[in-house]
């Protein structure tokens, strides 16, 4: 199966529907590196970056980067936050800055010589009822077709926030790849009201909410089919690392997408990229097996590059025809 790359031929902004990202928790993301990671003595870092960083502003950054238009939603406060908002407008992106309380946090990703790397995250600022309430209604209202809410969620949001958005939304527009006790409110107590169109998970997060590992593919395709059929969302893809990712969906929709083999440099932004080209695909027209081919080509032209850097346009057009999407069962 063989999708032709976000942006070619010219394709015109009319030809995609609108998409929204919303990020709740912020960060601006500082990275370096270091000789040797060692408790005690002053470490010498090197080669500083600032990027405008969490789940969301991540997915958008992906979407700008292949081509697509998107608005960022991003709950923004203090001077963190005016750094932030500044850095993504500089990107190209979107913005649409709602005022959060507090100051936005900063997060750390130090790579020592032999290539292990060491991520620190502050929680980020309190929230109150009231701002929350504030921030459900303002990503409502914005005209957004498909709406995607990715990363953490900041101290004194209530668990079910995905699910309250969901049902705000309407049924077909929501995208979510949450973590921690959203996550686990969306797959323990699902509403057939406030059904994700489509809910991510990784591996590791997929393993946990199962109980026990997923070994291989068809693991994985059936504990993701047994959610659709639970309520939990209308498509649920699963991460399974290299070999790439599961998709069960209505009328025992059933597909996997397997990478190509590349040289690993970092695992961080894979994620985010999935969920941007994957996104974007749904935005453009295609179908849930061209999403998953656009997502697993973008995570794979994620980990080729350093850092924290997400997925690059030329790369990933270069790794969509390699990436087979077949049919798992009917």
């Amino acid at each position: 199966m063989h999708a032709a790359c976000a942006g070619d031929n010219h394709r015109s902004m009319s030809a995609q529907t609108p998409i929204l990202t919303a990020t709740l928790n912020p960060a601006l993301d500082l990275s370096a590196r270091v000789d040797r990671m060692l408790a005690g003595p002053k470490l010498r870092m090197t080669d500083p970056l600032t990027e405008p960083g969490g789940g969301g502003v991540n997915v958008a950054r992906a979407i700008h980067e292949l081509g697509g238009a998107v608005t960022a939603w991003v709950a923004l406060s203090g001077s963190t936050g005016a750094q932030h908002g500044a850095l993504l407008r500089g990107q190209g992106v979107d913005v649409h800055a709602f005022t959060a309380p507090g100051e936005t946090r900063s997060s750390w990703a130090v790579t020592d010589a032999q290539g292990a790397q060491y991520r620190l995250q502050l929680p980020g600022p309190e929230w109150s009822a009231q701002a929350e309430q504030a921030a459900l209604e303002d990503i409502a209202a914005q005209a957004a077709a498909l709406v995607v809410l990715s990363g953490s969620q900041p101290p004194g949001i209530a668990a079910d926030f995905p699910q309250v958005l969901a049902r705000k939304l309407g049924a077909g527009r929501l995208i979510v790849d949450i973590s921690g006790d959203a996550l686990r409110q969306t797959l323990d107590q699902p509403d057939a009201q406030a059904r994700p169109y489509l809910l991510r998970m990784d591996q590791a997060e997929s393993e946990a909410q199962a109980g026990h590992a997923l070994p291989g593919i068809v693991a994985a395709a059936d504990f993701a089919a047994a959610l659709v059929a639970r309520g939990v969302a209308e498509h649920v893809c699963i991460a399974q690392g290299a070999n790439g990712s599961v998709l069960a969906g209505p009328d025992g929709l059933a597909l996997h997408c397997r990478p190509p083999k590349v040289a690993v440099k970092s695992k961080v932004g894979a994620g985010d990229s999935f969920t941007g080209a994957f996104t974007l695909a749904l935005a453009q027209g295609q179908d849930m097996a061209v999403a998953l081919q656009w997502g697993t080509a973008a995570a794979a032209a994620a980990v080729v590059t350093e850092g924290t850097a997400l997925c690059r346009r030329e790369d990933f057009a270069r790794l969509v025809p390699q990436c087979r999407v077949t049919p798992l069962h009917a």
